[in-house]
């Protein structure tokens, strides 16, 4: 039986995983929390899964793992959540989390989830693996100003200097549209620009150099 802990701020949400997994065999919720200072007082429950949400008040999920990790090491945890962005997934992994799903995930694909990690599997959802590869394999374009970027404004603001659109930038980096005009407004204000043809002038004369 693999013992779980729901951590998550939504009430709402946290009832509506344990109905997903109280009628799973092999599964039973063990405690519940609304952030991560609750998950650590009901460590008295002996979860072996704990799913977390990235974004909590009072202690969010990246700082949850990382004390888990060190206190708590035979607590898999699994981030389920619907922020994607670089500080969540890479603070996520590099604390010990052994998987990273958005909340559109299916059913299915939680429980199988629920059942490697507790096998010591490491379990990523689609678009966060493709954004680990990019970070890998992608060659990064540097121009002035970029070192003010995060890693997602990079790659949205070098995918702006060949001319991509928002949905056609949404469609290659697996984010969505509404995220890419976050990124795009963001490094504007970063760089001191006015608008995205003079962020993608920027860009395209740094290859030219």
């Amino acid at each position: 039986m693999i013992r779980v802990m729901l951590v998550d701020d939504q009430e709402l949400m946290r009832r509506g995983l344990r109905t997903l997994l109280d009628i799973e065999d092999g599964i039973e919720v063990v405690a519940e929390a609304a952030n991560g200072e609750e998950a650590l007082a009901a460590m008295d429950s002996r979860p072996d899964v704990a799913l977390v949400d990235a974004r909590m008040p009072v202690m969010d999920g990246v700082a949850l793992i990382g004390v888990l990790k060190a206190e708590h090491p035979d607590v898999a945890c699994i981030v389920l959540t619907t922020f994607e962005e670089d500080e969540y997934i890479f603070g996520a992994l590099k604390a010990g989390a052994l998987g990273y799903l958005l909340k559109d995930t299916s059913p299915d694909d939680l429980v199988a989830a629920i059942h490697k990690v507790a096998a010591g599997q490491m379990i990523l959802d689609g678009p966060v693996a493709a954004r680990l590869v990019a970070e890998v394999v992608q060659p990064k374009v540097t121009f002035p100003g970029h070192e003010l970027l995060s890693s997602r404004e990079s790659d949205v603001v070098e995918l702006v200097g060949t001319g991509a659109s928002n949905r056609e930038i949404a469609a290659r980096l697996h984010i969505t549209l509404g995220t890419v005009k976050n990124h795009v407004s963001s490094a504007l204000r970063k760089l001191g620009l006015r608008d995205r043809t003079q962020l993608a002038l920027v860009v395209r004369e740094r290859w030219r150099a």
